[in-house]
């Protein structure tokens, strides 16, 4: 939700999710890519292995450069691998914050740290 919130405020080109009947491949778009956000891939079972694989080839036939942002690194290589094989350029952790900032100006990791010193829950 912060990275469609992201994109929505600061990004001119911004479309939200794009639907191909009752499923959304991707969270947003920006220019030419085709978003989808995830805060962590650790489902290998089949069903979700193929939705990885077909939706990168689906929204390329429709002219997008499917992008997937993760924000955890400790993501299950399976699951990591069928997204490549379904052609998704995959960023992770910082990578996928320097993403973020690189299409829309804003630095949205600096924004969440500085708020977390505010932030009343302390574990």
């Amino acid at each position: 939700m912060l990275v469609v919130e992201t994109c929505q405020a600061y990004c001119q080109s911004f479309q939200p999710a794009l639907k191909v009947g009752s499923d959304e491949p991707c969270d947003l778009i920006v220019e030419r890519y085709a978003i989808d956000t995830k805060y962590r891939i650790g489902s290998g079972d089949s069903g979700t292995l193929k939705k990885f694989k077909s939706y990168g080839s689906l929204l390329r036939s429709q002219g997008y450069e499917p992008i997937l942002l993760v924000l955890r690194e400790d993501n299950l290589p399976a699951a990591i691998t069928a997204c490549e094989t379904g052609t998704w350029k995959v960023y992770m952790g910082d990578f996928a914050f320097g993403f973020i900032q690189q299409l829309s100006g804003f630095a949205l990791k600096s924004f969440l740290r500085e708020r977390a010193k505010a932030f009343p829950v302390d574990r």
